[in-house]
């Protein structure tokens, strides 16, 4: 245990601890708003107390290393995925397919525990691609055919493989040592995605007026996706020194494509649900939804990431 912790690098504690500051501050700041009866204040306290279910596991898991990240997403992805297979429409023949992309989880993460690249990226596209259709074909079913295979494979991409990438930053090979280790690049791309969700629901409230996908995700605004935009961008320039390689501008310049893409993974999930008519994926989440609700603006923010720092930083 004693090596463990003296293996834990400083800016990572110092970023990790700051991370905690903020979100004691936010609690006590509602609890406050709550106290005083504002209308929103039920809400606002279920919102912050499951951070707080967020934050103690993420945190648990940089410190303990690739293996502990390796399982928590492992758990996160099934869990992920059986809300999904929850609201999407399957027929009676499709429940061997759906213990095949089932198995794709123990599988893919054992890919990522292992370090094993190779695999690790093609495995769900093709070999999983390829398995699920051929049962889905010796079913013998063909009446919905194309939409059981295209939205189990759907599935699997958003909830298991765009997600695994967010555990392989632990296992990259660098050209140099990073600040704070694999564990810092995680830390940055899940803070700098989940403020910009923040930052943007924010500026929404306060200055949004003109929709930005009326159709799909009502809320959203210019403003506050312009808002989020900026935000991220400050905060990746501010963290980037302790936890990634990048420069500030560099680190800027990151920081507004992952707002961007965790924007473009949020509309997509919010298309996927108002295609099936529901308002959230789940509810296991208080104040947030489901998993999915919760996760989406990661789905392709992830793994563009991943490869993005492996191409130009990778060893």
């Amino acid at each position: 245990m004693a090596e463990l912790v003296a293996s834990w690098p400083a800016p990572l504690l110092y970023c990790l601890g700051a991370l905690w500051l903020g979100l004691v501050a936010a609690t006590i700041a509602v609890a406050v708003i709550a106290r005083r009866g504002a209308s929103s204040g039920a809400e606002l306290v279920a919102r912050t107390q499951t951070w707080w279910w967020i934050v103690v596991p993420v945190t648990a898991a940089l410190l303990l290393g690739a293996t502990a990240t390796a399982i928590l997403f492992a758990v996160v992805s099934f869990l992920a995925l059986r809300e999904y297979l929850s609201i999407i429409p399957v027929r009676q023949v499709d429940r061997t397919a759906i213990l095949l992309a089932y198995l794709t989880v123990p599988l893919q993460y054992w890919f990522v525990h292992d370090d094993w690249y190779g695999m690790f990226v093609i495995f769900i596209p093709v070999y999983a691609a390829a398995a699920i259709a051929f049962r889905l074909v010796l079913a013998g079913e063909v009446k919905g055919f194309i939409r059981s295979a295209g939205t189990l494979q759907w599935g699997l991409f958003l909830t298991v493989y765009n997600l695994s990438h967010v555990a392989f930053l632990m296992q990259l090979d660098m050209a140099a040592p990073l600040p704070a280790g694999g564990a810092g690049q995680l830390l940055f791309l899940l803070v700098v995605v989940q403020l910009n969700d923040v930052a943007q629901f924010v500026w929404g409230k306060l200055f949004g007026r003109h929709p930005i996908a009326p159709h799909v995700s009502p809320k959203k605004t210019v403003e506050g996706f312009a808002g989020g935009v900026v935000t991220s961008m400050a905060v990746a320039a501010l963290l980037s020194p302790w936890l990634t390689p990048f420069g500030p501008v560099e680190a800027a310049v990151v920081g507004a494509g992952l707002a961007f893409l965790g924007f473009v993974g949020d509309v997509t999930v919010s298309a996927v649900k108002r295609d099936l008519g529901i308002k959230d994926a789940g509810a296991i989440l208080p104040g947030h939804g489901g998993i999915l609700d919760r996760l989406d603006s990661l789905v392709f923010a992830a793994p563009i990431f991943l490869h993005y720092v492996r191409y130009y930083y990778g060893a």
